[in-house]
């Protein structure tokens, strides 16, 4: 399967995006690489990505998927601005525009960067800077402009913010600059063809054409995981880390916390856990009974909990299989709904985020949830895997506004009666 992550470069209506064998994708952002239908043997096609209405895609994500034996092909706009920077660890770059990030013609994001429509259709509203370039090249070869009057113009048109640089303003800068005659013949030309210059739309067609030809799967090298794997990356593949069960898509994450807040027993949860992991070792380390283990660390004066902090992995179905083996339907369709109380109040209350959720109300909720004193909060926390009571409370906020709409209701019923 190739997988095309595009959006302004080519529009929708683009034939070669209906070959059989592509997933067209909208441009890529942050956790799409980790999307489970995306696996070893498959391309990537990245062309567009986002990174101001949303977190861009981490150089991280792409490593992790090389490292899954997928191949990746970039080119045109942010893909090809990747390439360059990731051509050692097996990145493919096509095109013109990767060719002249890699030689230092051209570096930044903003080479690159298009205004698109507001209505979130993708259609591109402005020229980018490659573009501007190339026809200012090609203007040259015409023998409409010469070399000192195309700089001129180049500076003209870089200095207007890349939202902003309409085929309406080029005219203008052209009017303000004196060149009547190049702006004549760009809308001659442009009428003639209107894809006339557009080097990123040449360039990601020919990255799809080369990922029809297998050419990302031909002698690439091998990503090892002490590349990608860092606290940062596990902390992203768990957010993104997600399944489906009982016909309900929810986050793992999301199910591992309400476990680790709601269930009385989880501290045995944990505990086996930790034995699991001091019998099969990551880190291919001898294996050991957890006891013994924790006897060559300290002597066995504390408990396991306050010595072992792993971060479960929640892409490993076994972890996940283990850490919820208590878990019921009723506690599913919980994590459900409370995943949609958060995803309400995100929409209903401008600017909200789980980081806004105060920490003595998080606190609060834990206390009560878990009957223990302030005291012995901090122990409570660790023993449940959440290796502190600041811990708890920041991985507890994202439960806050489902908690608070189940009791509210359950008072309202009690008070009904």
């Amino acid at each position: 399967m190739i997988h095309v992550f595009v959006g302004p470069t080519l529009p929708a209506s683009e034939p070669q995006l209906t070959t059989p064998g592509l997933r067209v994708l909208p441009p890529a952002r942050h956790g799409d690489l980790f999307d489970t239908a995306i696996s070893g043997g498959d391309t990537v096609v990245l062309i567009d990505g986002v990174y101001h209405q949303a977190p861009a895609l981490r150089h991280k994500e792409i490593l992790a998927v090389l490292g899954r034996d997928v191949g990746v092909i970039g080119a045109a706009s942010i893909g090809a601005l990747r390439a360059a920077e990731l051509a050692p660890y097996g990145m493919l770059g096509v095109g013109s525009i990767y060719a002249a990030y890699v030689r230092g013609d051209i570096d930044g994001d903003d080479e690159v960067a298009v205004g698109q429509a507001p209505d979130g259709a993708g259609d591109v509203l402005t020229w980018p800077l490659v573009n501007v370039r190339h026809v200012l090249q090609l203007a040259q070869s015409a023998e409409i402009l010469n070399g000192e009057r195309a700089a001129g113009l180049l500076e003209a048109l870089r200095a207007v913010y890349y939202p902003q640089r309409t085929w309406a303003a080029v005219r203008a800068v052209c009017r303000r600059q004196g060149e009547p005659e190049f702006a004549g013949w760009l809308t001659e030309q442009r009428q003639q063809d209107w894809y006339f210059g557009d080097l990123k739309r040449a360039d990601a067609l020919a990255a799809v054409r080369a990922a029809l030809d297998g050419a990302a799967t031909k002698d690439r090298a091998v990503v090892e995981p002490q590349v990608w794997e860092t606290a940062y990356f596990h902390r992203w593949s768990n957010a993104a880390a997600r399944n489906r069960v009982d016909g309900l898509e929810l986050a793992a994450e999301d199910r591992l916390v309400y476990q680790q807040v709601f269930d009385p027993a989880f501290r045995e949860r944990w505990a086996a856990y930790l034995e699991h992991l001091s019998h099969h070792p990551a880190d291919g380390g001898p294996e050991l009974p957890l006891a013994e283990r924790l006897a060559q660390v300290t002597g066995g004066d504390l408990p396991a909990h306050r010595v072992f902090h792993p971060r479960p992995d929640l892409r490993d179905k076994q972890t996940v299989a283990l850490l919820l083996a208590s878990e019921t339907a009723d506690d599913r369709y919980a994590v459900a709904r409370y995943a949609e109380a958060l995803a309400w109040a995100r929409r209903s209350r401008p600017g909200f985020s789980t980081e806004a959720v105060r920490d003595e109300v998080t606190r609060g909720l834990l206390l009560r949830v878990w009957r223990c004193s302030v005291r012995d909060f901090d122990a409570e926390a660790s023993a449940r895997g959440l290796v502190s009571g600041a811990r708890a409370a920041e991985a507890a906020k994202r439960l806050v506004p489902g908690f608070l709409e189940e009791t509210e209701r359950t008072e309202t019923a009690h008070g009904g009666r």
